[in-house]
């Protein structure tokens, strides 16, 4: 199975199942010297945790990252860095009536047709459970372009036809939807719970701020900045649409 790595010099590629022991990644082409910790890794992760609200999944993960490689004394070395997050509370058992059985709107038709075989243990690698991964390697990035002045801030601003009507971006963390417009986040919560019950989902718009960032990254044509951007954008599952600036 190709397609598990991402970017050019700075590389990430990810690893593991929904259901497996763990799951993790390997960040290699990180310059040596960038301060870097455990507890800065969580913090991402914890952000990430399930279990917030009742909103997200009932899944009690503690989502503790290990560092296997690639730091020490607190800053990087130069090498690949190898992070791992293990898996605790996975309950195959719940999944055997889908062992036989496609279910609609997820990956599990498509694993099968690509590969011949599947695991119908909560979607293996197709799994949200994989994003994990993903937040743990973007810390190390985040690390990264702190040295360059650059900073990453994300916000829910839809859910449903529910917008946030006004921007407190400092408060967006005082709920668990992030939503910088507190009045807007209880209708957004309230609207996922609804959802919920009725055994529905609901889509939204999530607004990522980049700031600082240098010019000149990228290069023409088919290696843009905004082309690598959305690829990877488009890798989370249920990301639909991707709009940099005023796109639509």
């Amino acid at each position: 199975m190709a397609g598990n790595t991402f970017g050019g010099i700075f590389t990430v590629t990810t690893f593991g199942e929904s259901h497996g022991p763990g799951l993790g990644a390997v960040v290699d082409g990180c310059p040596p010297g960038v301060p870097l910790d455990r507890a800065l890794i969580q913090r991402d992760l914890d952000r990430r945790r399930p279990g917030q609200s009742a909103a997200t999944t009932s899944r009690a993960e503690a989502d503790q990252v290990e560092i296997l490689s690639g730091v020490f004394e607190g800053v990087t070395t130069g090498t690949p860095i190898g992070l791992l997050i293990r898996n605790e509370d996975h309950r195959s058992g719940a999944y055997d009536h889908l062992r036989d059985l496609f279910r609609p709107g997820h990956a599990d038709l498509g694993f099968f047709l690509k590969f011949g075989h599947r695991d119908h243990r909560g979607g293996g690698r197709s799994s949200g459970r994989e994003t994990a991964a993903r937040v743990a390697a973007g810390a190390v990035a985040r690390a990264v372009l702190s040295g360059f002045g650059a900073t990453i801030r994300g916000f829910t601003v839809q859910v449903g036809g529910i917008r946030a009507e006004k921007f407190f971006p400092d408060t967006a963390e005082e709920n668990p939807l992030r939503c910088p417009d507190p009045a807007a986040a209880e209708a957004m919560m309230a609207l996922i719970l609804e959802c919920k019950e009725e055994g529905d989902s609901v889509g939204g718009v999530v607004e990522v701020w980049a700031e600082g960032v240098p010019a000149g990254l990228g290069e023409p044509v088919f290696e843009k900045l905004d082309a690598a951007v959305a690829g990877a954008l488009m890798g989370i599952g249920g990301v639909k649409g991707v709009e940099l600036g005023v796109g639509f």
